[in-house]
């Protein structure tokens, strides 16, 4: 399923509002495209969304979908945009290489023996992966109280710590499986290249853990 691409890499199709915010670009590709990473935003609603995305060196992707399935394109495909952090190593995943492979290296330095790798034998980083982000907010669970030092840290810090992703909507599932397979056929994205952002970083473990991209969906 093909969707029409522009010169600089903003899909044309009824489905994709057009809400480009240019401060989250970061300058043009030098790669190909090679995966999609998954996410949510940590934010009930995609206005306050696309509001951070007008601020000066904003960070976002380049997609995002509201909890009613519409879908927002917010930066061009073809400009890269910080949104997916330090590597884990793929190797690891696939069993080729050992935990001890990677001792005292720490989270950097993980991601830059990553780097070194040609994409495929690692995950996606922000030069190659497309970004579609699901609006979504993390939340403490029911009765959850802070122990010893944890009860000095902000509100924030403690979501991002222990809280829970909402689960996405059956219209936001829907919509990224039109989505994700259109970018895959269009421009050439391995089925198997499409990941949940805490797959290829450091992130909150449950973000997108509901997220599916395989529904059927009708066509166009």
């Amino acid at each position: 399923m093909l969707v029409e691409i522009d010169e600089h890499g903003m899909i044309s199709h009824a489905r994709v509002r057009h809400a480009r915010s240019p401060q989250i670009e970061r300058g043009k590709r030098t790669g190909a495209i090679t995966g999609i990473v998954v996410h949510q935003t940590d934010a009930d609603t995609s206005a306050s969304s696309l509001n951070s995305y007008k601020q000066p060196k904003a960070n976002g992707a380049h997609f995002l979908i509201d909890k009613d399935g519409t879908i927002y394109q917010t930066a061009a495909i073809y400009q890269r945009t910080n949104h997916v952090g330090p590597l884990r190593a793929r190797c690891l995943a696939t069993m080729k290489c050992k935990p001890r492979d990677f001792a005292n290296v720490g989270v950097e330095g993980m991601h830059q023996i990553e780097m070194r790798k040609p994409p495929g034998e690692r995950y996606p980083g922000n030069m190659e992966a497309i970004g579609i982000e699901l609006v979504g907010r993390a939340r403490l669970p029911t009765g959850f109280k802070p122990v010893e030092k944890e009860e000095k840290l902000t509100l924030d810090k403690l979501r991002g710590r222990h809280g829970i992703y909402d689960e996405p909507t059956a219209a936001q599932n829907q919509s990224l499986s039109w989505l994700a397979r259109v970018l895959q056929e269009s421009i050439q994205i391995g089925h198997e290249e499409v990941f949940r952002h805490p797959v290829v970083s450091r992130k909150n473990p449950t973000e997108a853990q509901g997220a599916n991209w395989n529904l059927q969906v009708p066509t166009p």
